[in-house]
C-alpha cells in the first residue's frame, strides 16, 4: 500500500469566483500528482462552495426513540422533476438536524444550537461520531455527524427561523423503525441514511452509555 497523498500533492494555478449570490461557485485551475508519480495536466473545475455542515442525531434513551425533522428541499424538487433517478419523488425530505458552520464557530456548538432551533431539544450530552464529504467531485461540503442525548417530550410542532424561510416539522420514531426504514430502501437523504446505519450498529452501546 502506497503512502496517501496530501494537499502538498496539489498545485493551485488560479482560482476565481464565477458566481456569488445565496451560494458561491469558484473555478479552480489546478494539477495534481498522479499515482505513477508524475503530474496531471491542467484541470479546470467549478466548485460549489457550501462550507462545513454539522448534523446531529438526537436520541432519547429513556423512550428509546429518535428525533427527526422534515422539510422542503429545492435541490430535491429539481431532481424529482428532471432526473431519471428519484423522478417524481417528494421534495419534502426526512432528515437529521443540521446547520452550516460559521467562521470561527466550533462545530459542536453548531450542533447544539441547531438542535434547539430546529427540534426544540436541549443536548443533555453530545459527542462526535464521524466526518465525510457530501459530494467531493463538485461540492465543498464536509459534514460532521454528532449524536446527542435528548429529552424528546417536547420534540413536536413546526420550528425554524422565519428569515431563513425554514418550515421544519419535528417528529419522533421508535428506535426499531430505523432498521425497518434502512431495510425498506425508501430513504433518499444521504446524511440520514448514514446516521441511521451508524445508529443501528451502535444502538446497544448508546443504551449502555446513557443507561
Amino acid at each position: 500500500m502506497t503512502t496517501k497523498k496530501t494537499n502538498n500533492d496539489v498545485e493551485i494555478i488560479s482560482q476565481e469566483t464565477v458566481a456569488k449570490r445565496y451560494f458561491e461557485t469558484v473555478e479552480y485551475r489546478l494539477r495534481h500528482r498522479l499515482h505513477d508519480g508524475g503530474w496531471s495536466g491542467e484541470i479546470s473545475r467549478e466548485i460549489f462552495q457550501r462550507g462545513s455542515v454539522c448534523a446531529v442525531l438526537p436520541y432519547d434513551p429513556d423512550r428509546d426513540c429518535l428525533v427527526l425533522i422534515e422539510q422542503f428541499r429545492p435541490g430535491a424538487y429539481v431532481a424529482s422533476m428532471n432526473e431519471p433517478i428519484l423522478s417524481g419523488s417528494s421534495p419534502w425530505l426526512f432528515e437529521v438536524v443540521a446547520g452550516v458552520v460559521e467562521p470561527n464557530e466550533p462545530p459542536e456548538e453548531v450542533a447544539v444550537r441547531e438542535l434547539k432551533e430546529e427540534a426544540n431539544c436541549v443536548a443533555l450530552d453530545i459527542f462526535h461520531v464521524m466526518d465525510w464529504h457530501a459530494s467531493p467531485g463538485a461540492i465543498n461540503e464536509p459534514v460532521a455527524l454528532y449524536c446527542a442525548r435528548v429529552d424528546s417530550s417536547n420534540a413536536e410542532g413546526i420550528h425554524g427561523l422565519d428569515h431563513e424561510h425554514e418550515d421544519i416539522r419535528v417528529f419522533t420514531i421508535d428506535a426499531s423503525l430505523a432498521r425497518e426504514w434502512l431495510d425498506g430502501g425508501t430513504l433518499s437523504n444521504a446524511t440520514l441514511i448514514i446516521a441511521l446505519q451508524w445508529f443501528v450498529l451502535n444502538h446497544e452501546k448508546l443504551r449502555s452509555r446513557w443507561g
